[in-house]
């Protein structure tokens, strides 16, 4: 009997050696820093850990806080702070911030890979919808990413409200934080342009960036704006023409509403890998795939209920006021981080603009939406329809 299940032990042993050397082969040179998690936080890795700011804009080792409140005074963006700095001299907080003016676009961080970026923390001031952010890999020529500033963060309305998510954190006062996973492998360059012309905006930021291996199967984070003011058809094209390999992550929607009654019956459709007048994915209702019920409902109170969560939420309801402030509105999010919608070769989304009709019947609206999406894939990616202008983005508010 000791021979048989000496005979066992032995073929299980060589079959966990095996593995184990399989695995080790999988990581080449050891942990690449990346995919941070409580389970692994422990782990010791060559990565090394990087940040841009005003007060280092190049990331490098040893740059930060070298502005001279003294020799650099005056200078825009380069001593932005040297007046309240004058008595304490170098590396007393000198440029703190940067100054972007109407009409101009400014690299804010531009970054050598392989790496990826982590997190980043930014407050802006101004008008939300007229900061653009774009954000480019590699040596491509158009953005994979290219978004108002306030709704790549949840906040659409240019007014604060508080977004607690794995994915996205809005914090008091208007603190904006994003810790989507951005990898690249030649390079990467962030940029800001200002479209309000009449006013300057400030902006304080850190870019939190690692510089490690990239695996072969790491897609590029793309991240896409439209808007629907009013929608054609009772339908919302969220996202239409990505070709290429890779997998969707996430939705941020804001969703002016033009009527009364319950506006959310709509269905979202998913359309992948060739799928034309029927999708593959078929949601139930609006609130639905927000993972919320029964119109946001919080049945004791009789109005909306707000929250925000890990992976969804409806963190904003914009409440009439009876004088200026007309129309309600919401901003939600849900984002795909333990179910990426995966496309091997086209991806197209759609949102019903669904209603009520006083006898039962559904009724199509003409609501002003916007929206985000998010996804991975493989580059290069097809071009994006254009901008809306600075009209066409505004959501007018006095």
């Amino acid at each position: 009997m000791k021979k048989n299940c000496l005979r066992l032990r032995i073929p299980f042993l060589v079959f966990l050696i095996f593995l184990l050397a399989a695995t080790n082969a999988q990581q080449p040179g050891g942990f690449n820093g990346l995919d941070m998690n409580m389970g692994n936080l422990s782990r010791l890795s060559d990565a090394k850990t990087r940040s841009i700011s005003p007060e280092n804009f190049t990331g490098a080792k040893g740059g930060g806080g070298t502005a001279d409140p003294k020799l650099d005074s005056g200078k825009r963006n380069v001593a932005n702070a040297w007046y309240a700095a004058q008595d304490l001299g170098k590396g007393w907080k000198v440029n703190p911030f940067i100054e972007v003016r109407g009409g101009e676009t400014i690299t804010i961080a531009e970054m050598d890979g392989p790496g990826a970026i982590q997190h980043i923390w930014m407050t802006p001031t101004g008008n939300w919808r007229f900061s653009i952010l774009r954000f480019y890999w590699d040596d491509e020529n158009e953005p994979s990413i290219e978004v108002p500033v306030g709704d790549f963060f949840g906040m659409a309305f240019n007014e604060y409200a508080p977004l607690n998510s794995l994915a996205v954190t809005v914090n008091p006062g208007s603190a904006f934080n994003c810790y989507w996973k951005m990898p690249f492998r030649k390079k990467a360059k962030i940029t800001i342009e200002n479209l309000n012309k009449r006013e300057a905006m400030r902006l304080y930021y850190q870019v939190d960036y690692t510089l490690t291996r990239i695996g072969d199967d790491e897609g590029y984070f793309h991240a896409q704006f439209r808007r629907s003011n009013p929608t054609v058809n009772a339908t919302h094209t969220l996202v239409d023409g990505i070709k290429g390999k890779g997998q969707y992550v996430g939705t941020y929607m804001a969703w002016n509403v033009n009527n009364n009654a319950w506006w959310g019956e709509g269905e979202i459709k998913f359309f992948l890998d060739g799928d034309t007048q029927y999708p593959t994915i078929n949601g139930t209702g609006t609130e639905d795939y927000f993972c919320g019920s029964y119109n946001f409902e919080n049945q004791k109170t009789k109005q909306y209920q707000e929250f925000s969560t890990a992976y969804a939420g409806l963190h904003q309801v914009i409440r009439p006021n009876g004088l200026y402030l007309s129309q309600q509105a919401f901003g939600m999010y849900r984002w795909h981080i333990m179910d990426p919608i995966r496309f091997e070769k086209d991806l197209k989304v759609t949102i019903q603009d669904l209603g009520w009709r006083h006898d039962w019947r559904y009724y199509p609206q003409k609501s002003d939406i916007s929206s985000v999406v998010f996804w991975y894939q493989r580059e290069p990616h097809a071009p994006f329809p254009k901008l809306p202008s600075k009209d066409d983005l505004e959501i007018p508010k006095w």
